[in-house]
């Protein structure tokens, strides 16, 4: 399996980086991923890098269907071609790889052995048994960053629990603080742990990365979804680990401390306001024709208006009553944080989204697909649909200096 590059494998590895070519303008280019990954959290991770111009490589295996989002439902465009999986593996390539076979693993480690980071989303208790860690890894590549998201981490009582987004919701206090007092618990209307831990997980890599090319020593880096979702208490963990104070949850969506901040009834829906600062009182008071209300003692301080909760709720709604939210948007636009209360649809046909170009399309299946873009701006680029299953196998193994005849093999042997 280690024979000499030839002539044919050299050019096989320059196709296998073309893409890198195309997006050299791009802060990541040159960096090489390789992904066992599947479903929302580690493949959102990695769209993050690959948008930003790093090879990411998804290893999926040949036996049962490959990544998991493939068959989410339910719109597709195509057999294991669901939307749900295109909205987290564009840019990337695939390829297939039964890691418990021994010819898996070779090529695994032959991958590695030129990749910067290998990366997956297993259970805690698997990394190490598929040969996924830094100490199985480090004798072909030392400076190699592996990175494992996982529901609970790698060691533990838990690491051989499965665990998902709104589980890690209710166990670390998100239902609590979401909807109103009287309503039952509520999650939050979006995977947000998914989501903020395939973005941390971004971040550790690219930590992990600088760390190592640095030191020339590669190392694990950990992130799980329980973690990150009680990570993100912040403040209000502060709050009850020092002042012993647990908050719960505010009509209407008030902050806790601060009035006005929460949302109002205007004549044809709601208004999120959040006057998080003294002076947006004052100019509040203005835009709204009740200037009075700037110096009234009963209004004058954060103290003083989050005494008057309900009385300010009730003025103000009374107000607001009187135009539209989009009139309201109009005085208040520039002067008071105000937002509209959309459905998704108004959110992703608002005017702004277009102004600022938030959305993209590009070619799939016959027809365009639009998506939301990259929230970090690095300058254009083309954008590549996520790949059909093993799209790349070949292509890759051949890069990685396996012959035709190996790679047949392979195949004959249910390896890839």
């Amino acid at each position: 399996m280690n024979a000499p590059e030839t002539l044919a494998h050299a050019r096989a590895r320059e196709a296998a980086h073309a893409h890198v070519d195309t997006q050299a303008n791009l802060p990541l280019a040159g960096l090489r991923i390789i992904a066992v990954e599947q479903y929302g959290a580690g493949p959102f991770g990695t769209q993050h890098l690959a948008d930003l111009g790093a090879e990411v490589i998804k290893i999926e295996n040949p036996h049962d269907g490959g990544d998991v989002g493939r068959a989410v439902g339910p719109h597709y465009f195509g057999p294991g071609d669901s939307h749900f999986y295109q909205s987290f593996n564009r840019n990337k390539k695939s390829i297939t790889l039964d890691l418990k076979k021994p010819e898996g693993q070779e090529a695994l480690r032959r991958l590695a052995a030129e990749a910067d980071v290998v990366f997956n989303n297993l259970r805690g208790d698997l990394p190490s048994k598929l040969g996924l860690t830094y100490a199985q890894l480090k004798d072909v590549n030392p400076q190699l960053v592996c990175g494992h998201l996982s529901a609970y981490g790698r060691t533990g009582s838990r690491a051989a629990w499965p665990g998902y987004d709104y589980l890690m919701q209710a166990e670390a206090g998100y239902l609590s603080l979401t909807g109103e007092p009287d309503g039952p618990p509520a999650r939050m209307g979006l995977s947000i742990i998914d989501l903020m831990t395939g973005t941390t997980a971004a971040m550790g890599l690219l930590a992990g990365v600088v760390g190592a090319r640095a030191s020339g020593v590669g190392r694990d880096i950990d992130v799980s979804l329980f973690d990150v979702a009680l990570h993100n208490l912040a403040y209000v963990a502060t709050w009850y680990l020092n002042a012993g104070k647990a908050i719960g949850r505010e009509t209407r969506s008030a902050h806790p401390s601060l009035t006005p901040s929460q949302l109002y009834r205007t004549q044809d829906g709601w208004i999120f306001l959040m006057c998080n600062k003294e002076k947006f009182w004052g100019v509040l008071a203005q835009c709204i024709g009740k200037p009075e209300w700037a110096d009234a003692p009963e209004f004058k301080t954060f103290k003083d208006r989050l005494a008057n909760r309900e009385r300010i709720t009730q003025e103000l709604d009374a107000v607001l009553q009187t135009a539209t939210t989009e009139e309201w948007m109009k005085r208040f636009a520039g002067k008071v944080p105000a937002a509209p209360v959309y459905d998704v649809a108004q959110a992703l046909d608002s005017d702004f989204v277009a102004e600022q170009e938030r959305l993209l399309e590009f070619d799939h299946a016959g027809g365009p697909v639009r998506m939301v873009a990259s929230p970090v701006r690095a300058g254009a680029h083309p954008t590549r649909p996520a790949p059909a299953m093993g799209e790349h196998t070949d292509e890759v193994l051949r890069g990685a200096g396996f012959s035709d005849q190996q790679i047949e093999a392979m195949r004959g042997k249910g390896a890839i």
